[in-house]
């Protein structure tokens, strides 16, 4: 059987009842203009390519090539390098900029082993990946600037006395007039 459209007539179809959710049902203003039908966002029509040779095939002002799945890494580098030579578009290189990007990393850490001080290393962090406080210099220069600057804490306090309740207080109110 053909995977053709057909209407959902149930009662319960959740499409036919248009539920937040599920797919929408068909109906006008889902198609967009005849000339834009199928094409790349760039504008370029998609050809799978299986190997080099398809290559050949494309035309590099109206196609773009799409790297089948199922191409593996050695295939994909060699399609991807064809592909450069000839100036043509391919939509999921994939394997250029990860090993590009691999290369890249490598050099970046080969430089920062080399400039690695003992000032750079990170600090060793407490419960939590928190940095202890004993540890951060800028709290043990804020506390002795505040010590400076902070009056010393009185020595009487006043203790209040606890509050009645209020049936209770007018009670002595109205006792007092």
């Amino acid at each position: 059987m053909s995977e053709s459209w057909r209407r959902p007539r149930g009662l319960d179809h959740k499409m036919r009842r248009k539920i937040k959710g599920w797919p929408p049902m068909v109906s006008t203003g889902y198609k967009g203009p005849t000339i834009a039908r199928g094409l790349h966002p760039s504008g370029l029509r998609e050809v799978l390519v299986h190997n080099v040779e398809e290559l050949s095939a494309i035309d590099p002002t109206v196609q773009a090539a799409r790297i089948a799945h199922t191409v593996g890494k050695k295939k994909r580098t060699l399609i991807v390098a064809e592909a450069k030579k000839k100036k043509l578009k391919v939509l999921n290189p994939g394997i250029q900029e990860a090993s590009e990007e691999a290369g890249e990393k490598l050099a970046e850490e080969e430089l920062g082993e080399a400039n690695a001080s003992p000032k750079n290393k990170k600090p060793k962090r407490g419960l939590f990946g928190r940095k202890k406080a004993a540890e951060l210099p800028e709290a043990v220069e804020a506390d002795e600037e505040l010590a400076d600057v902070l009056p010393e804490e009185p020595a009487e306090k006043t203790v209040e006395s606890p509050k009645k309740p209020r049936k209770r207080a007018k009670k002595e109110e109205n006792e007092e007039q």
